[in-house]
């Protein structure tokens, strides 16, 4: 048995802080990984090249831009767990919440940009099994 059952109303007071949360999270998802994929782009035109000059500083940057990035991510998702949600999807903003539904766990399912909890899943399906409550 879960340490918390959430119920849809409960979930919903605390979308106004998950959205926040939310949009921090993803934003850094996709600033990180433009930032790996310049990084890799780099790296695949040195190889090319057969070598090349490489900007350090810029390089260092771009390295240290992605750590900051992470940071962010991390303490966003450990904002998420403290108010009882799993974060699922970085790209969808999809958090989960445990809910007892007829004697049975399940997920209530908020997705990033909801204002509203309509939708649950199983425990063991995703976003795709969404279903109406």
């Amino acid at each position: 048995m879960a340490e918390r059952y959430f119920t849809a109303a409960e979930v919903e007071a605390l979308i106004p802080r998950l959205t926040r949360v939310m949009e921090r999270v993803m934003s850094a998802h996709i600033e990180a990984g433009a930032a790996r994929d310049r990084l890799q782009a780099e790296q695949q035109r040195i190889a090319v090249a057969g070598g090349a000059v490489l900007d350090r500083g810029a390089w260092r940057a771009e390295k240290a831009g992605i750590e900051r990035l992470t940071g962010e991510i991390q303490r966003g998702l450990e904002e998420i767990a403290k108010l009882g949600g799993a974060p699922k999807d970085l790209g969808l903003g999809l958090v989960d919440f445990l809910h007892l539904r007829g004697g049975q766990e399940v997920n209530l399912c908020w997705k990033y940009g909801e204002h509203e909890i309509r939708h649950w899943h199983g425990l063991d399906e995703g976003y795709a099994a969404r279903k109406p409550l």
